[in-house]
């Protein structure tokens, strides 16, 4: 091999178990393979855990309590890419019908909408005070609730319902209603066609540390904390 071509094939630590994973053997041994543009095009979908340490030191969250959440959350990221490329490599190994590739499937929507909701909710949090009086996300509420405090009151109660889940509101796509959902399991319940706006984590992880028992106290930290703007980013 000339010099020039052996450069080009000058791989990083994580490229090299990359083009192992994706058929470098393959290659290594004569038979056609991924080209580096297609390892790199691979690399490139693998998802990476967003950094959201701006909200350490938020007023009624301990920073005990947010170093565990993001944890778990890195979890999920790192479980999603996991089961994407075992996902794919069954698909390129022909494996579709086996269980194993069944139950893979299954659990990615847990793994990958534990990531993504985690994201949401996040980013709905950092802010100070309620929604703009004179905005559109105000004059939404008062069109599909009646007032903001109706919708509230409705919000507070869906994330007081007794289990672990996600209270979410969510805005149907067609005809840009806003409804608060009970979601109890990440990958169960999501309304098809409508879009989360605000996102509240209720499982026991989101609150215990700070709060024990005392969902209700949480709950009412996490309206001082809403990014309004961010969820008012979301409205169709």
């Amino acid at each position: 091999m000339r010099k020039g071509s052996l450069n080009a094939w000058v791989l990083s630590r994580r490229q090299f178990l990359t083009f192992l994973s994706l058929g470098g053997i393959a290659f290594l041994s004569g038979q056609p393979s991924l080209s580096l543009a297609q390892i790199r095009m691979e690399e490139k979908m693998a998802y990476a855990a967003k950094d959201y340490s701006r909200l350490l030191g938020m007023e009624g969250f301990s920073d005990t309590l947010l170093k565990n959440h993001f944890t778990l959350y890195q979890g999920y990221v790192n479980n999603a890419n996991k089961l994407m490329d075992m996902l794919g490599q069954m698909l390129r190994d022909g494996k579709m019908s086996s269980p194993e590739y069944a139950e893979l499937k299954r659990r990615l929507g847990w793994e990958f909408n534990g990531m993504r909701l985690h994201e949401y909710y996040f980013e709905n949090l950092g802010g100070k005070g309620g929604p703009d009086r004179t905005g559109k996300f105000f004059k939404k509420f008062s069109e599909d609730f009646g007032s903001f405090e109706t919708w509230e009151k409705d919000f507070k109660a869906t994330g007081m319902l007794r289990g672990i889940g996600w209270a979410i509101l969510y805005q149907d796509s067609l005809t840009g209603r806003l409804i608060n959902f009970w979601i109890n399991e990440h990958d169960v319940g999501h309304p098809a066609g409508c879009t989360p706006i605000l996102i509240l984590d209720v499982f026991e992880h989101a609150f215990m540390i700070d709060y024990g028992l005392k969902r209700a106290d949480y709950i009412e930290a996490f309206f001082k904390n809403i990014h309004w703007k961010t969820a008012e980013s979301r409205l169709k």
